[in-house]
């Protein structure tokens, strides 16, 4: 009887969280150790499906930079990054394109519809989704082209409100396309942070391979439960983030200035970390607000 008990005092907390975020959109990158662990995807997978079943309207975006690598690897294609951009050609982009929209993303909509007719899977380039243009040169050695990798420079949401009026989850891989429908691959940290902001999203959470921000990353007990976009602006001038984390604290602050109420930043390793932020009171991780 007292297990019973315990499972309804967890309810009874969740009950407000539930109120609260019912009929929002909130938009969540999946991405790292995550995305490779089995059963980590499968309680992901169950984590979003309750998310819907409650009321929200959960958007999902995904890159896949590992698995594109081991593909590339398999094919005997150089891999080549600069500045933590992954220099694309032709033959990459096709790769790129081949991973993570014919397999990465059918993996995650195969594993929501365990549980029921629920998710649709996307690529940006599907309904002219995310209209992307060529990024800059990177510095490295001297300037040095990245070839197809481009940024997000506008969105068409039509597709996805449409597909969360009818219920349906979008699961959004980070292909891009430009007017005249060359594809690009576009960092899918900048992609949730963008359309997070296209859709009002109430909240933006990545999930990391990390508890959160860290004022110092060597020193585990240094982990920000909450800062501010100021905060935020100062942290990265600072220096102090690394590679995997500054793209995601750029597209928070983004997210922000664009309308997003707050950003998350939390571990994707551990069990069940969506619901541990969205519905118990302590949350978990780093919230970053305007």
């Amino acid at each position: 009887m007292e297990k019973a008990i315990d499972k309804a005092r967890v309810l009874m907390e969740a009950l407000p969280y539930i109120k609260d975020y019912y009929g929002k959109t909130v938009v969540v990158k999946f991405g790292g150790n995550a995305m490779e662990n089995g059963d980590l995807k499968e309680k992901f997978a169950s984590d979003v499906v309750l998310m819907r079943y409650v009321g929200m309207n959960p958007v999902i975006v995904h890159g896949g930079g590992p698995q594109v690598t081991e593909y590339m690897e398999r094919m005997s294609l150089e891999v080549r990054f600069v500045d933590g951009h992954r220099v694309t050609d032709a033959s990459t982009m096709d790769v790129a394109k081949m991973v993570l929209v014919g397999k990465v993303n059918k993996e995650i909509v195969s594993m929501i519809n365990r549980h029921g007719t629920l998710a649709v899977g996307l690529s940006g380039e599907d309904g002219n989704l995310l209209i992307a243009r060529k990024k800059g040169q990177a510095t490295g050695k001297g300037q040095i082209d990245l070839g197809f990798v481009g940024e997000v420079a506008a969105v068409n949401t039509r597709i996805l409100t449409n597909l969360m009026k009818e219920e349906f989850i979008p699961v959004v891989a980070s292909i891009g396309a430009d007017e005249s429908g060359q594809s690009y691959n576009i960092n899918a940290d900048f992609v949730a942070g963008a359309l997070a902001s296209a859709l009002r999203a109430d909240k933006l959470i990545y999930l990391t391979d990390v508890d959160g921000i860290y004022r110092d990353m060597e020193d585990p007990s240094s982990l920000i439960p909450e800062l501010n976009s100021r905060e935020a602006v100062r942290l990265i001038g600072s220096g102090g983030l690394g590679s995997g984390m500054l793209p995601k604290v750029e597209s928070c602050i983004e997210a922000l200035r664009g309308g997003v109420r707050r950003a998350h930043i939390i571990n994707g390793t551990v069990d069940h970390a969506l619901l541990l932020e969205l519905y118990t009171d302590a949350g978990v991780g780093t919230m970053v607000v305007a």
